[in-house]
């Protein structure tokens, strides 16, 4: 004999199946606004103190630094005074992690062997390094693919790449910005400012590096 009613046991334990589904929409709701907000808090907080960046440079050479109009306040341009730009080592400013390394934009034709090639769009072959505490540096118009990968740690003076023509680029040289939070700001170099603030003309400072081994 059958009492009580027929369907509330099968009703039940349908509302057994529902309530699980809930509780995950409501955790992982949670998770996913603790993220946003931990997310939030990292980009509010302020900058830590600036490194002691140095030139990206082999230790001891000296470059010429320079900008021109439109090319953006901050945006630093390499050149050695001395022999060949194609090819030179590209050091990291000071030890990071990488966070980028590959292309931006695209590669365009230039080349050793085909300097005036086509030219392409954006940074061509990039590494972007975030040193801890708000701070990043970036390498741009590397002439092959880096020789660092996302996620690796590298040390100041480590080489990450070589001077190329990839990307909008004119002829060899390295593109170079350090950043405090998302601002470029003006480079500076062993502690000292380099005097690239602007670019409202076309101008250039000279600058030794003193990217060296550790004791040398």
């Amino acid at each position: 004999m059958t009492t009580g009613h027929p369907y509330s046991s099968r009703t039940r334990h349908r509302s057994r199946r529902r309530r699980p589904l809930w509780i995950l929409l409501a955790v992982t709701t949670s998770v996913v606004l603790l993220a946003v907000a931990v997310v939030v808090a990292l980009a509010l907080r302020p900058p830590g103190p600036r490194p002691l960046f140095q030139l990206p440079v082999a230790c001891g050479e000296t470059w010429q630094l320079g900008t021109y109009p439109g090319h953006d306040d901050y945006d630093v341009d390499l050149f050695p005074t001395e022999g060949e730009a194609w090819g030179r080592p590209v050091l990291a400013s000071y030890a990071g992690r990488v966070t980028v390394a590959g292309i931006n934009g695209s590669l365009g034709g230039r080349t050793p062997e085909n300097p005036d090639g086509p030219r392409g769009r954006g940074g061509g072959y990039w590494v972007k390094i975030d040193h801890g505490g708000r701070w990043e540096t970036q390498y741009l118009h590397l002439l092959e693919e880096p020789l660092v990968r996302v996620g690796q740690r590298v040390a100041q003076g480590q080489q990450i790449g070589r001077v190329g023509s990839t990307g909008n680029s004119g002829a060899p040289h390295l593109h170079y910005e350090q950043r405090r939070g998302w601002q470029k700001v003006e480079t500076y170099f062993d502690g000292a400012p380099s005097g690239i603030t602007h670019d409202d003309a076309e101008y250039t400072v000279a600058r030794t590096s003193q990217n060296c081994p550790a004791g040398s």
